[in-house]
């Protein structure tokens, strides 16, 4: 019994845990860079931040270039610096 109660609060804590690096993001899709090196990008217009979109073919972002979308999103990959944002896989696009 103690062995069960201690695996469901393990189970809940990593549910917990990842249900809250969902973030929702609402900005202007853009494709950024130079050929052949280029990505679908997004800039949050709360943070001015901006994130490349992993999955973009998943939700056919590339059709919304140039227009204000609302996503709910995941980081896969923390930024390192000036020309490599942060790395997003999109979740839901509202």
């Amino acid at each position: 019994m103690k062995k069960m109660f201690i695996g469901l609060s393990l189970i809940g804590l990593f549910v917990g845990c990842a249900q809250d690096n969902v973030m929702e993001l609402e900005g202007r899709v853009a494709v950024k860079g130079s050929e052949p090196h280029t990505y679908l990008s997004i800039k949050d217009t709360k943070t001015q931040t901006s994130y490349k979109i992993h999955n973009q073919a998943k939700f056919d972002l590339t059709k919304k270039q140039n227009k204000m979308v609302k996503v709910k999103a995941v980081v896969v990959k923390e930024a390192i610096g000036p020309g490599f944002p942060a790395v997003i896989e999109v979740v839901e696009v509202q």
